[in-house]
């Protein structure tokens, strides 16, 4: 295991007033960034807390007892994501994703996401309303939430196997629950589920083709299985190259045991390289950007639990827009603000990492994952 680095500083207080400019952007879905990359999604992230304790995202050796979580006043309330969620979809935005941390930790969730749903695009379509959750309170909230409004969900799960998933999320929380999280997101009506699987070398690599068949057993076409690469997010996780296990040889061992045929991107800037079962059995994807950097059509933003837009999930600080809805700035005020921000933005970290031009534990500290979301 790799030596995790105990925070000097919270990152959650460093960033940058959100700058008005001059003259107005125009939200007109035509926002584009330094290399040409278009808006076009959202993930917002509506708390920082977490019931897990994964080692890869909020080891428990950092986030215990007498870490400070976001007071409640801190948060953007429902209304505040809402308003500034329209003026992302004004400048383009098609797809919100609701994260967190925990995001069904969050108290009346549902609210928000009947907020949300009510939303439009510039041509008048329904935004595509997803959330990502480690699936421990899905089973009692999966049909409240599909009446919301909520489309699909993305469920996080490391391991098939009881022992190796209680010991990765460290609260020793059963499998079992998250299956049974899965079945009644799939009742609801929240299909097709995705299954995010972080793989991490010799912990649990061994759970690949055994998590994939019982995913094509029990769920059949239902259920997307992703693996992802163990990435180097945040200052606290302890990251090391040699944990990380390519997408290529994940592949090679998926394909050992079920023939994969590749697939074509469903849409564009998406990050996941998709597969599927020769047999016809489902879908898989991979999504790999430690080794095979994605950042070229990276089309998303991340606004954080209170207000903080960050333009990369390796960023160092975020652009503050809190001060501005709580600060009496109109809705074009923002939105230009939101359209500068972005129009600036080159960040393009696992390209550079990949290159050697950003060396891993070098220059500021990024932000951690469980306060902007994955």
């Amino acid at each position: 295991m790799g030596e995790s680095v105990i925070p000097l500083a919270d990152l959650r207080t460093r960033a940058t007033p959100a700058r008005i400019p001059a003259q107005p952007i125009p939200a007109i879905g035509l926002l584009a960034d330094r290399l040409g990359r278009p808006l076009r999604d959202l993930r917002i992230s509506v708390t920082d807390r977490c019931n897990f304790r994964c080692s890869y995202c909020m080891p428990k050796e950092v986030f215990d007892r007498d870490y400070r979580f976001l007071p409640q006043p801190e948060l953007l309330s429902f209304e505040e994501i809402a308003r500034v969620a329209q003026l992302f979809v004004a400048h383009g935005v098609a797809k919100l994703r609701l994260t967190g941390g925990e995001p069904l930790l969050r108290k009346g969730l549902e609210a928000l996401i009947a907020q949300l749903a009510t939303l439009r695009t510039p041509a008048g379509e329904p935004l595509d309303i997803t959330l990502t959750t480690n699936g421990t309170l899905l089973a009692r909230k999966a049909a409240v939430l599909r009446e919301a409004g909520l489309k699909r969900v993305t469920v996080s799960l490391d391991a098939l196997d009881d022992a190796v998933f209680r010991r990765m999320n460290d609260v020793d929380f059963p499998v079992a629950d998250v299956l049974a999280g899965i079945d009644a997101a799939l009742a609801a009506g929240l299909a097709p589920v995705k299954v995010n699987m972080v793989v991490k070398r010799g912990t649990n690599d061994h759970e690949i083709v055994p998590l994939a068949r019982h995913v094509r057993e029990r769920f059949g076409l239902g259920v997307v299985l992703r693996f992802i690469e163990y990435m180097d997010v945040g200052a606290t996780n302890g990251w090391r190259l040699d944990e990380v296990l390519p997408s290529a040889e994940v592949r090679a061992r998926l394909h050992a045991a079920f023939p994969l045929e590749k697939l074509p991107p469903a849409a564009p800037g998406e990050t996941a390289e998709r597969w599927r079962y020769a047999d016809g059995g489902g879908e898989v994807g991979f999504i790999s950007s430690v080794t095979q950097a994605f950042c070229g059509d990276c089309n998303r933003a991340r606004l954080s639990t209170e207000g903080k837009l960050f333009l990369c999930l390796f960023a160092t600080q975020g652009h503050d827009l809190r001060a501005l809805l709580r600060g009496g700035a109109s809705d074009q005020d923002i939105a230009s603000a939101i359209g500068l921000a972005w129009q600036e933005r080159e960040d393009r970290y696992s390209e550079l990492r990949g290159s050697g031009a950003a060396e891993p534990g070098s220059g500021e500290r990024r932000i951690e994952m469980h306060y902007i979301g994955g």
